[in-house]
């Protein structure tokens, strides 16, 4: 373990929060002390959810340390069975509880309670959020399906009659666009004529997840949360599982083969989308000239390698960058960043992501919550495409990122902040112009808008107070430290010139130049200097 700022992936015990919270019927009783609590918040506060999770915590304090706090947590068991009458308990504990070493799976099988209780062994110090999710997951599709599992030796298994049927499996709460995915590829499946038997985690029951077993198939939208699972239903119940994740028009086309064949439906109802936007806008007048931009894609293993794929073969833009925080996906994410010629990232340290960003210097980064903050700092424009995430990811708008209205999605949202951009770097060229300055006022007010007024005269200022910058708007300059080269007013005004997603670069190299060849002030000459250095 480490201190860090940021964190993309919180304690396994959170994982399995997101389980029981996407579960309707489902508790989760959590030793814990009483600062580990502030799990609730990630529900009730990002994700914008209308009830607390389903969890109690035993929220033990330190003066409790020298008593029983076993009893503490029999006690919480005890009454959250009382209070709510879950159809199934999980119990566990944080990872401050893990060091105590109560036991919460015995202490619970002790008590004898009416309902299926789970046990979780969640090491804290060793695994993280979504392998905790996965794990949790897994146990409770194990635990409600083994009593129907075959006979030693008896490879049949029966089905129902009917139309092919399918589990969608992986959806969890906390999820980017899980909710909107959910509905988006059961809709695909339907026009496909196959039944979605249950779509779980999110929005099941317990009773629902106990009858996983009786579908034809499986389909894992998510793997970092459903592969564990879906691979023991495919080993016990014979049931194939999808590989394909259907994010960008040519994943969703394979992941509709995929389905036919497994489900053995004919898949041109399917194929047949009319409200697929993507591919002609991408080769439409308007969005041609984004051909090339260069892009950088950091997150989660499954988003992070659909992303890419589209952004360079949809898209038409030049990775230069791909990694993910989910070191058990490593293999996909190198095996992607081998087949687009760049160098795969894989680490869960926001600062190596950050360095990585800047040297690259992309004029667009697809990456979590935490890129967004990054990329904001470094002025590039951001789109968010994989959890961990904030308020504004959980939007009231239908806007899921699979099947073709996803790929509608993709297109917008991440087209949206390269034209941003290039309106930014046409204002900022023209801002000299009468029309464009800060004095002009807003454009639809017209003439009927106020005069401008007059600005106050600026107090006179010592002789050794640093000068502004002559151009508005100029980027700030930063407090120099001894030795640094000062920029010069002329100067700072033609860095302004260059366009923002290069300018970052522009300014570091002509500090670099200055400092190099020992100049104290850099003019416009040293900038140009510094350009035709590099440029050799």
């Amino acid at each position: 373990m480490k201190l860090t700022v940021w964190t993309y992936e919180g304690p396994p015990h959170v994982g399995a929060m997101r389980i029981a919270t996407a579960m309707k019927d489902l508790h989760y009783v959590l030793h814990a002390p009483q600062g580990d609590t502030y799990a609730d918040l990630l529900f009730t506060m990002i994700e914008r959810r209308d009830h607390r999770p389903p969890v109690t915590y035993t929220t033990f304090q330190a003066r409790d340390l020298g008593s029983d706090t076993a009893e503490l947590f029999k006690d919480a068991a005890q009454d959250a069975y009382a209070r709510f009458k879950p159809a199934a308990m999980i119990v566990g504990a944080s990872c401050t509880a893990e060091l105590i070493q109560d036991d919460p799976g015995g202490l619970a099988a002790a008590l004898g309670l009416p309902c299926p209780v789970l046990p979780l062994e969640l090491p804290s110090y060793m695994k993280k959020e979504n392998w905790g999710a996965a794990h949790t997951f897994y146990q409770l599709v194990r635990g409600l399906n083994n009593a129907h599992a075959p006979a030693p030796g008896e490879d049949k298994v029966e089905r129902k009659p009917g139309p092919p049927r399918c589990n969608i499996l992986g959806a969890t709460a906390l999820g980017f666009r899980h909710r909107d995915d959910v509905k988006e590829i059961t809709a695909l499946l339907n026009r496909m004529g196959i039944e979605v038997s249950v779509a779980a985690p999110l929005g099941a029951t317990v009773a629902d997840v106990a009858r996983l077993h009786e579908a034809d198939f499986n389909v894992v939208l998510y793997p970092e949360i459903a592969d564990e699972a879906a691979r023991w239903l495919e080993r016990t119940f014979k049931q194939p599982r999808t590989t394909v994740i259907p994010i960008g028009v040519g994943a969703t086309r394979d992941f509709i083969a995929e389905v036919a064949d497994i489900a053995g439906v004919d898949p041109a109802k399917a194929l047949n989308d009319r409200d697929l936007r993507l591919p002609w806008w991408s080769k439409s007048v308007d969005s041609n000239y984004l051909t090339g931009k260069r892009v950088f894609v950091f997150g989660d293993a499954t988003h992070a390698v659909a992303a890419a794929r589209v952004a360079v073969e949809e898209m038409g833009f030049k990775l230069v960058g791909l990694g993910a925080y989910n070191r058990e996906f490593a293999r996909e994410v190198r095996a992607a960043a081998e087949k687009y010629g760049v160098e795969p990232l894989i680490t869960d340290d926001y600062l190596e992501v950050e360095a990585a960003i800047e040297a690259a210097n992309p004029e667009l980064v697809l990456g979590s919550q935490m890129e967004r903050h990054i990329a904001k700092r470094l002025g590039i424009g951001c789109s968010v495409i994989s959890a961990p995430v904030h308020v504004e990811d959980f939007p009231a708008r239908y806007a899921p990122q699979m099947g073709a209205e996803g790929a509608n999605v993709l297109f917008d949202t991440w087209v949206h902040p390269l034209v941003m951009g290039l309106e930014e770097h046409l204002l900022g060229m023209f801002r000299e112009d009468f029309e464009f300055s800060d004095e002009a006022g807003p454009s639809h007010l017209g003439g009927h808008r106020p005069a401008p007024q007059p600005r106050p005269q600026a107090a006179p200022q010592p002789a050794h107070a640093e000068a502004e910058p002559a151009l508005a708007g100029a980027e700030p300059s930063q407090p120099a430290a001894a030795g640094d080269p000062v920029w010069s007013d002329d100067a700072m005004a033609e860095l302004k010139k260059i366009p923002f997603f290069v300018r970052g670069k522009a300014r570091r190299n002509t500090e670099n130049y200055a400092a190099q060849n020992g100049a104290q002030t850099i003019t416009v000459d040293t900038l140009y200097d510094a350009k035709a250095h590099f440029g050799r």
